[in-house]
């Protein structure tokens, strides 16, 4: 199938069912569940990490967890999750 095809068919999917473009842009998702858990998708992997801090590759910005026991919970190529006291989150 033409890869162009493909992407009007899922632009058409988008319009039909009323979703956010960004959905399927590969623009990350945050969640932040109260203040001992983070959940990233579309990430670009880890930058640094350390117990205090952990610095995510977000495409055209970096987001940097700061905080105490910081823990990598869970990482796959499209998904990551943080656990610990996240006590700041920023978008640098």
């Amino acid at each position: 199938m033409d890869l162009r095809n493909l992407s009007h068919v899922g632009l058409e999917a988008m319009e039909r069912l009323d979703l956010p473009g960004d959905l399927t842009a590969g623009v990350p998702r945050m969640e932040l569940v109260g203040n001992r858990q983070f959940f990233m998708v579309e990430h670009k992997g880890v930058l640094s990490y350390s117990p205090e801090t952990v610095e995510i590759g977000g495409g055209s910005m970096t987001v940097r967890l700061t905080g105490r026991e910081l823990q990598l919970l869970a990482m796959t190529d499209g998904e990551l999750r943080v656990g610990g006291y996240i006590e700041k989150v920023e978008l640098v």
